[in-house]
């Protein structure tokens, strides 16, 4: 009974260094927000219009591809597909106005939770000297996107940890991580905490940059559901197609819900399009106040 109340009491401590042992959030709404994701093209599904506000507001914005995408598309493959989706993502870059969008050299569906690669994203994070941290869910139908997961929540400690990864300086305090949303539900649903209101940013960045990934939204993803002979040639006629067909409004259900809590009941039923986020269980819990430093755009 002794040592099931000491094992008890050390989780208890461990929770509390890992959610105390931060600095505030920078208190001039500067801070240094970093998204690891799978693919380019990841985060810009997923959060492609609030990184742009982010970085319109003052943040410091990188956008770190963790594969290089060279597997996704049906014709193409290899180096010339990985230097196509590399420089898709450095028009998307240009297109969302953020600092930077880098695409690491690990192989599209190789990407395993290895050591190795452990340390290379602790090596991103505290290259970065990240505030916040944002990347996939590890549960995902997606091999990558369930590793580059794992990847980001085994990193999530070791960042402040001075022994590990020793070329690189510790961060000096735990960053917020955050999960991009996704739809799946088991073994447990994706939680809307932070839900923010992105009409005006999806119509005139978000689209703009996924319009950019166009081995991706114009030739790979159609080919996939069979309908790649209904994408138009035409640039223009395309992006217009692309908005009629990838991305529905999604105001409804918990992302209301959530949009509601943040901006009030008012402001919320005008949104037609919206961007979530759950706070992860790990590094800093942020406050209210935490939040709000982090995502300006709210407003109540």
């Amino acid at each position: 009974m002794r040592k099931v109340f000491t094992a008890v009491m050390v989780m208890a401590l461990l929770v509390s260094l890992s959610s105390s042992a931060t600095a505030q959030i920078n208190s001039d709404g500067s801070l240094r927000v970093i998204a690891l994701f799978a693919h380019p093209d990841d985060g810009d599904i997923k959060m492609g219009a609030t990184a742009a506000m982010m970085a319109d507001m003052g943040h410091e914005v990188k956008f770190l591809s963790i594969t290089n995408g060279n597997a996704g598309h049906h014709e193409q493959g290899g180096g010339k597909l990985a230097n196509r989706r590399r420089a898709e993502a450095s028009e998307s870059a240009q297109r969302l106005g953020i600092d930077q969008y880098e695409v690491m050299d690990i192989h599209d569906g190789e990407l395993v939770p290895s050591l190795e690669n452990r340390k290379k994203i602790i090596r991103k994070i505290r290259e970065w000297e990240a505030d916040v941290v944002i990347g996939h869910r590890p549960n995902d139908y997606h091999p990558d996107h369930r590793y580059s997961g794992i990847l980001v929540k085994d990193a999530a400690y070791m960042v402040i940890v001075p022994n590990i990864v020793t070329d690189v300086a510790p961060l000096e305090s735990n960053p917020v991580f955050l999960y991009m949303e996704d739809g799946f539900q088991r073994p447990n649903p994706f939680r809307h905490d932070i839900v923010v209101g992105i009409d005006e940013a999806y119509n005139n960045r978000k689209l703009d940059a996924l319009d950019a990934h166009v081995s991706q939204f114009y030739e790979w993803l159609p080919w996939t559901v069979g309908m790649l002979d209904q994408v138009p040639e035409d640039p223009q006629e395309r992006r217009d197609w692309l908005y009629d067909h990838r991305f529905q409004p999604n105001v409804e259900g918990q992302v209301l819900e959530g949009l509601k809590r943040w901006y009030g009941d008012e402001a919320a039923d005008k949104f037609r399009h919206a961007e979530s986020f759950e706070i992860a269980e790990y590094g800093h819990q942020p406050s209210q106040e935490d939040i709000r430093a982090i995502f300006p755009m709210l407003e109540k």
